[in-house]
């Protein structure tokens, strides 16, 4: 996600164990950016802003998964999810 709504621009990911790399589900700017935001956050779903990763996954065609060259940057960020949902859990139980 990036910041001014007119120039807003987002980018939706999904990984299940397993599969060889993220794959992008959706992409958009503008309207279509801030509906994927609100779709995210209204299902839960953490929403990360990086102005420089989405400018990089912005390239990627949709349905495609993240290239080799962004493995370690969406590596780092799903490492930091997985990390942050495990202590909510805990903070729960």
């Amino acid at each position: 996600m990036t910041e001014n709504k007119a120039n807003q621009k987002a980018v939706a990911l999904a990984y299940r164990e397993g599969q060889a790399a993220p794959k992008i589900i959706a992409k958009g700017r503008g309207l279509i950016a801030q509906e994927i935001i609100k779709r995210a956050k209204e299902s839960g779903v953490y929403v990360h802003e990086s102005q420089e990763l989405v400018a990089l996954l912005m390239q990627v065609d949709l349905d495609d998964r993240i290239p080799p060259q962004l493995y370690v940057a969406v590596a780092e960020l799903l490492a930091w999810l997985y990390r942050l949902e495990q202590n909510q859990k805990k903070i729960t139980l």
